[in-house]
């Protein structure tokens, strides 16, 4: 057990030239995100389905999450990056084996269903104002 309690541990956005997490959840995680969309978009159609259009929640999760607590934050990064894990090796496989002239419908909606679930719990980390 701790002896200290938490409202004793300084955190990291408190303590002097240190940056907040915040101020890293800039761009590049904004360029990530969309470059993750983008892959969903060769996904959906080597899934023979209508691309989406993306709403107004998918393309403004980068700011919203910015500015969300610290847990959610942390939350968002590792699982942006765990998409990106899922989908890289993925588009890899179905861009193979569609250039040999195989059907990849069935592969493709299984990962477009896997990313539409995985981007789902991610928004669901988005601060909702009640």
């Amino acid at each position: 057990m701790n002896a200290v309690p938490p409202t004793l541990i300084p955190r990291s956005d408190s303590l002097p030239g240190v940056p907040h997490f915040a101020d890293t959840f800039d761009g590049a995680t904004a360029s990530r995100w969309a470059a993750l969309q983008d892959a969903a978009a060769v996904v959906a159609h080597l899934a023979g389905i209508e691309g989406e259009n993306l709403s107004a929640e998918v393309s403004a999760f980068p700011e919203t999450i910015r500015y969300a607590g610290a847990w959610r934050r942390e939350l968002a990064e590792k699982g942006i990056d765990d998409l990106a894990a899922i989908l890289e090796p993925g588009i890899t496989a179905l861009l193979a084996v569609n250039a040999r002239g195989a059907n990849t419908q069935a592969a493709a909606l299984a990962l477009w269903y896997e990313f539409v679930a995985a981007r789902s719990a991610l928004l669901s980390l988005a601060p909702h104002d009640a």
